[in-house]
């Protein structure tokens, strides 16, 4: 395993999304992850049925003594929940690991209406860490929730990702999948340049994690050594691969199939299938 990435974010009882998804994201991936969860959550593909926070004060023993044993080569943050454990979280780093590569996932609200992070906890997200990141992923409603813009084309992706830039942000990718069509765009912004990177939209439910998935595959492409966009285009081509691989399961917005998909060959033996996975490996080498 090549790549340390200590994950900040919530759990999920469904498995399809927060701590889990980050999990087996770093895991396909080749990387090492270490946990802070700053809440528990019952969900499940329908929707989140309770939130139980973990307070500030135990977020922040958990970043510490993950910190202080094993370390960290980059640190993805997730749902934070409110203005005390961003304090936390922030303080926590800015001491421990102020030179680690920052992705934050900007969670504020689940796609079923629960409030992932309160009002003032948006305002510290900004200050605290959205202005040390290297990246920030947000999608469409969560960059129009940042900056109070209206983002309904590229353009208005583009003034957002300019607008959260002047936060101190190194980079940000504003994702797409929001937005109408059947070509999905992703938009990446640093101050020196921009690209974006396409796909087509597939039928399909299982799109359940895809925001923690991105991140956490982003932070673990900066912890192996990769540059931003080689860490953004593997990201963005692994989240597409694990839709496609997705499982079916639940009624409502199904989990990702985050694992290498294998098929069985005409000796009875099983063989991988996950090119991604294959293009990973032999990059390390």
């Amino acid at each position: 395993m090549t790549g340390r990435v200590l994950i900040v974010a919530g759990s999920d009882s469904s498995a399809g999304a927060g701590i889990q998804a980050d999990l087996k994201t770093v895991m396909v991936l080749g990387g090492y992850a270490t946990t802070a969860i700053t809440a528990l959550t019952a969900q499940n593909t329908l929707g989140v049925a309770g939130i139980l926070p973990i307070g500030p004060d135990f977020v922040r023993r958990q970043i510490e003594t993950a910190l202080s044993d094993i370390g960290a080569d980059a640190i993805k943050t997730g749902m934070l929940v409110d203005a005390a454990v961003v304090e936390a979280v922030a303080d926590a780093l800015d001491a421990l690991a102020p030179d680690a590569p920052l992705v934050v996932d900007p969670v504020i609200a689940s796609t079923s209406g629960a409030v992932l992070l309160d009002e003032p906890g948006v305002e510290r997200l900004k200050r605290r860490l959205i202005a040390r990141a290297a990246v920030v992923t947000p999608n469409v409603p969560e960059a129009a929730m940042l900056t109070g813009l209206t983002v309904a084309d590229l353009d208005g992706m583009r003034r957002a990702a300019d607008a959260l830039l002047r936060l101190g942000a190194q980079a940000v990718v504003v994702k797409g999948g929001h937005l109408p069509g059947e070509t999905l765009t992703d938009l990446v912004v640093t101050t020196r340049r921009s690209f974006v990177i396409k796909a087509r939209r597939q039928a399909t439910r299982a799109t359940h994690g895809t925001g923690c998935t991105y991140a956490s595959a982003v932070a673990t492409g900066l912890a192996q050594g990769l540059a931003l966009q080689p860490a953004v285009e593997r990201a963005h081509a692994f989240v597409q691969q694990a839709i496609r691989n997705a499982p079916a399961l639940g009624k409502g917005r199904g989990p990702l199939g985050h694992a290498p998909s294998r098929k069985r060959t005409t000796k009875g033996k099983h063989v991988r299938s996950h090119r991604l996975h294959r293009r990973t490996r032999s990059r390390r080498r």
